[in-house]
């Protein structure tokens, strides 16, 4: 009979649980962002810093909100010059201070324990300009503790960008993007 009582109050409860909103928040000194761009003669790598992120989500239903913010003029790929051209005619950041993906749903199941793989579906705005995205990410559980994590493509040039090719030295108008955001979870 009691153990009829604790099934019948999960039962009752669980939903409940489960509809409470959530929110991941970011710790930008354990996140980043990189990026890699292929070019005719060597690939590039970089890194930008996050500036902040705070993600609220519900596990009932599809729904998403928040931001991951990244300083635009934080991109290093280890070439100062490559680095102040990228800033000045790339970024524009002296207009453009900010990189930024707001979710708005998902689909898939974020599991309270454990791996899950989600899709992601949001805005990303890059020099102003808002772009729908679905990212493909890894979502890590362990009890107050989250990681999520993707790789995906930006189609920079498509959306606005200027290619940094010169004579000889082309650079592909796409570039690859990894994301590992590292945070708390809370209700």
């Amino acid at each position: 009979m009691k153990s009829f009582a604790v099934l019948a109050l999960a039962a009752v409860l669980g939903p409940v649980a489960l509809a409470q909103s959530q929110t991941f928040a970011v710790n930008p000194n354990a996140s980043e962002v990189r990026m890699t761009l292929n070019t005719t003669h060597e690939v590039v790598h970089g890194i930008f810093h996050i500036q902040s992120g705070s993600i609220t989500f519900e596990r009932s239903n599809s729904k998403m909100s928040g931001s991951v913010i990244v300083l635009a003029g934080s991109g290093k790929t280890g070439n100062e010059l490559r680095d102040k051209k990228m800033d000045k005619e790339i970024l524009k950041v002296g207009r453009y201070t900010s990189i930024s993906f707001a979710p708005q749903t998902y689909t898939g199941t974020i599991g309270l324990e454990g791996d899950s793989t989600i899709q992601v579906s949001g805005v990303f705005t890059l020099l102003g300009n808002p772009h729908n995205l679905t990212i493909p990410m890894q979502i890590h559980m362990d009890g107050s503790k989250a990681t999520a994590s993707a790789h995906f493509t930006v189609p920079y040039v498509q959306w606005g960008l200027k290619n940094p090719s010169f004579m000889f030295w082309k650079a592909e108008n796409d570039v690859a993007i990894d994301l590992n955001l590292t945070g708390q979870i809370s209700n």
